[in-house]
């Protein structure tokens, strides 16, 4: 009976985390379509079209390099959590090629912890990795994501806070104060870390985390993956409009990571509504443009590649006697 009653109260605390990031999720995305509806009304559509024809085509070519590179460093974050899991027989290329499948059809699909997951597994385990290994991979690489983002956004919007208000309508003095908070929560975080490893986990889950000095590392790729995202952005929105670099890449950032708190699909409508919030300066029609070009550089054609790559691995597995 007390062990039942132990599982149930488990069940049910994580029912209830559970319910409250679902709800989270279909809040932030309510809330999206609902400034996205009020956004695109009076949009030209002609002007829309036009403004895509306009981009020059060194932009496209530009905001195509930046996205490559940003991919690449993308592809070190499953090869970071497995040499932190100990996992070190595993070569760059197949931890390459599984991060970069797992994140875009994972992001492009939509509740990526679950996709991006089962793509993880099905690579992971031809290597000896159990479920429980592949879940560690997918902490540590959420890890390197959010510190190296947290930073970021940080230091942007406690340069400029104006600017996150422009989308979450709290005062400027708020704003700063959250970020220079974060900023300090992830310095003591790094301290916390220095004197010996910390090991986290329970009931046989557990897991060492970076020292000081690699998570250091880590935040950099963090930052300089979104960091050459951002930069695809502004080089696809300022050849139609002069915008401040620093709004675009804390409009950049801050748009991203509500995206992926709503686990919408590609980010759909929370993305896109948040960047025109943050961006007013910008003709409408102008922005969409980018955004949708935007779009094909670091979504679908990525997806498309992606899904080859993994259709013709599980062709040859399944060819395997």
């Amino acid at each position: 009976m007390q062990i039942a009653g132990v599982v149930a109260r488990a069940v049910k605390r994580r029912l209830s985390w559970e319910t409250v990031g679902v709800a989270l999720s279909l809040l932030i995305i309510a809330a999206a379509c609902f400034a996205l509806f009020k956004l695109l009304r009076g949009v030209d559509i002609g002007k829309f079209t036009d403004a895509v024809y306009a981009t020059p085509p060194h932009a496209i070519v530009v905001a195509g390099l930046l996205v490559s590179a940003s991919y690449f460093f993308l592809t070190f974050y499953d090869f970071f959590a497995l040499r932190t899991i100990g996992q070190r027989h595993i070569p760059y290329r197949v931890a390459a090629l599984t991060g970069f499948m797992s994140y875009t059809i994972g992001h492009n699909l939509g509740a990526t912890v679950f996709t991006g997951g089962v793509v993880r597994y099905r690579i992971y385990r031809s290597w000896g990795l159990t479920v429980i290994d592949v879940a560690k991979v997918a902490f540590v690489t959420g890890l390197t994501f959010w510190l190296g983002n947290a930073v970021l956004l940080g230091i942007g919007i406690a340069y400029a806070p104006d600017i996150a208000g422009s989308i979450n309508q709290l005062p400027s003095w708020v704003n700063r104060t959250i970020a220079l908070a974060a900023l300090v929560a992830i310095a003591l975080y790094l301290l916390w870390l220095l004197p010996y490893p910390r090991i986290i986990g329970r009931n046989g889950w557990t897991l060492t985390l970076p020292s000081a000095r690699l998570t250091l590392l880590q935040i950099g790729i963090g930052i300089t993956d979104l960091s050459l995202a951002a930069l695809a952005m502004y080089a696809l929105i300022s050849v139609h409009a002069p915008v401040d670099l620093a709004q675009a890449v804390i409009a950049f950032v801050f748009s991203t990571l509500l995206g992926f708190l709503s686990h919408a699909p590609g980010s759909l409508g929370v993305f896109d509504a948040a960047m025109l919030i943050a961006l007013p300066q910008v003709e409408k029609e102008q922005l969409l443009a980018a955004l949708v070009i935007f779009r094909c550089l670091y979504f679908i054609v990525p997806f498309c590649i992606a899904i080859i790559l993994f259709g013709l691995r599980e062709l040859s597995m399944s060819a395997k006697p």
